[in-house]
């Protein structure tokens, strides 16, 4: 069997490389020949140098293949233009390419974020029936990736998977997490527990491809995510098993988050990275529940947790040292 990813390069894509290599998979991955390819050197990857904008790359990079994993978008970007251009404008060209060029497909996996369909209302974890109502651009954006699938279902193979949060080796994000903690502090926001599915990278890929690979899961979309939910305080406890050390707890009020994003999305306006927290990710981090229910992708396809939270932080921070983040 044949694989396309995009996004290869990346936190989520690298692991869906090397979870397919293990499966025997023959991999090509859609690269820039600026991308940092330092996660798939010395595996047997065939690159196709292009992006989502160039036709000729596209369909270099679709043909032949028998599953496709679309693991590339914009998660951070400066402009409400950026982040359209790199989620649905690409998830289009990716999906026309597709349709003109491999008639054969067996599947096209989305790979979406629980941000294109927004926070769950109370502690009950939302299901796939729950209409979108995404909180910010980068949401607007992914749900509109996904309709742009929707779309085109009717013409190509097509399975939609929304991960919640996610994190494990190789991530940047939840690492500044880690980062604070293991300099003592554990920053919490507001003062009611917030409560967040999370999912280790390794079972995500994992659920990915089991989506990909089923026969029940054409046209459908799926959460994938952990079976329980986790509140902050319990993510600090596992940590502190983890690292052997206690950190302070601070709680902060919600509007502190937003005068942080605030200042943080100024000085952005000095340089050509955007902030790390502006005030779209402050709106998201102030919601109290964040959980999405993973029982119809247990239901269809057989998928499980199997990586518990406090393994996950071990094998993430045990990685971050190794690695000489932490």
């Amino acid at each position: 069997m044949k694989a396309l990813v995009t996004g290869g390069t990346g936190f989520v894509g690298s692991h869906l490389v090397d979870l397919l290599l293990e499966k025997a998979y023959t991999v090509r991955c859609l690269i820039r020949k600026s991308s940092d390819t330092k996660w798939l050197k010395g595996k047997p990857v065939e690159f196709v140098y292009g992006d989502l904008f160039d036709e000729k790359a596209l369909r270099d990079a679709v043909i032949g293949v028998d599953y496709i994993y679309h693991s590339a978008g914009v998660t951070k970007a400066k402009t409400k233009h950026e982040y359209y251009r790199g989620n649905a404008i690409g998830t289009h060209n990716l999906l026309h390419a597709t349709q003109q060029s491999n008639p054969t497909l067996k599947r096209f996996v989305h790979i979406s974020s629980q941000a294109a369909v927004g926070p769950s209302e109370s502690r009950a974890p939302i299901t796939e029936e729950r209409s979108a109502n995404p909180l910010t651009t980068y949401g607007r954006s992914k749900w509109k990736s996904e309709e742009e699938c929707l779309a085109m279902m009717d013409k190509l193979p097509i399975t939609i998977v929304r991960p919640p949060v996610v994190y494990g080796e190789r991530d940047k994000d939840v690492f500044e997490f880690f980062n604070t903690y293991n300099k003592g502090l554990q920053p919490m926001v507001g003062f009611s527990e917030k409560l967040v599915s999370m999912i280790h990278v390794v079972d995500l890929v994992r659920g990915i491809v089991m989506a990909g690979e089923s026969n029940k899961t054409r046209g459908q979309t799926y959460f994938v995510g952990s079976e329980s939910q986790y509140g902050w305080m319990e993510i600090g406890e596992a940590t502190r098993k983890v690292m052997s050390r206690k950190a302070l707890g601070i709680r902060l009020p919600e509007f502190v988050v937003y005068i942080v994003a605030a200042f943080a999305e100024f000085f952005s306006l000095f340089s050509s990275k955007p902030a790390l927290i502006n005030f779209e990710k402050a709106r998201d981090m102030v919601q109290d529940y964040w959980t999405c229910d993973s029982s119809k992708a247990k239901r269809d396809f057989g998928f499980e947790q199997s990586i518990s939270l406090e393994a996950g932080i071990r094998r993430t921070v045990e990685w971050y040292r190794k690695e000489g983040w932490l």
